[in-house]
């Protein structure tokens, strides 16, 4: 299979799923800009919306949408509840809601187009974060089981530093980062892509070149 992505989108939560299931998979990474892949493709006829992230299967039919990838790749394991049972809806339920309240307002803080709403976006960011750090069911978001849910939430949180969302205020949510960037599987996932911690919790990471561009300095931590 080959996943296209690019180092620390939302590409990287399938790409945990990967990790954590051990699952034979193909990093393809796509220019932003040329829509070309790093295998020379036009990823465009790949996935005609452009973005990542995308799932080619062995017999080339491809799957979009992060969410709908997580749920097919985990079909079977312990990542994802068994059909029938009310945990695997709330974990549905996670994934719809970590889609629509948090990862689409987070995408527009990055874009300049929308800079004059950016202190609005970010009041309605936060209000769903309190809700969220109230939700809390234990280590991960419906108890004790790591979900392709909890996947989703922690690249999506993983943007908080640079978003100007300071995490810390929701305690239960920052320690839920942390647990999540200690799993081994996560961590082989963030090496594959390159990515380093520059928080002194170790928590947040991000490709070495942006973390330049966004003019932080210090000797980041290799995850």
């Amino acid at each position: 299979m080959k996943l296209y992505m690019h180092a620390a989108a939302c590409s990287l939560s399938p790409h945990i799923i990967c990790r954590e299931l051990g699952l034979d998979i193909e990093l393809v990474q796509v220019d932003r800009q040329t829509h070309r892949t790093s295998d020379g493709e036009d990823y465009l006829s790949i996935n005609g919306n452009g973005y990542v992230p995308a799932l080619m299967l062995d017999d080339g039919k491809v799957l979009t949408e992060g969410p709908a990838i997580v749920q097919f790749l985990a079909e079977g394991s312990a990542l994802l509840p068994e059909l029938g049972d009310l945990s695997r809806s709330e974990v549905q339920s996670y994934l719809n809601f970590i889609t629509a309240e948090l990862h689409k307002p987070m995408v527009l803080l990055f874009n300049p187009a929308y800079s004059g709403v950016h202190g609005e976006i970010r009041a309605l960011i936060s209000k769903r974060l309190t809700w969220l750090n109230g939700r809390l069911a234990g280590a991960y978001l419906t108890g004790e089981a790591f979900t392709v849910a909890d996947a989703y939430l922690f690249v999506c949180l993983n943007w908080s530093p640079w978003t100007d969302i300071d995490l810390k205020q929701w305690p239960d949510l920052h320690g839920f980062m942390a647990r999540v960037a200690a799993r081994p599987k996560v961590r082989e996932a963030l090496q594959a892509e390159d990515l380093e911690a520059f928080d002194a919790d170790g928590v947040y990471f991000a490709p070495q070149a942006y973390l330049a561009s966004a003019g932080r300095t210090g000797e980041p931590a290799r995850p």
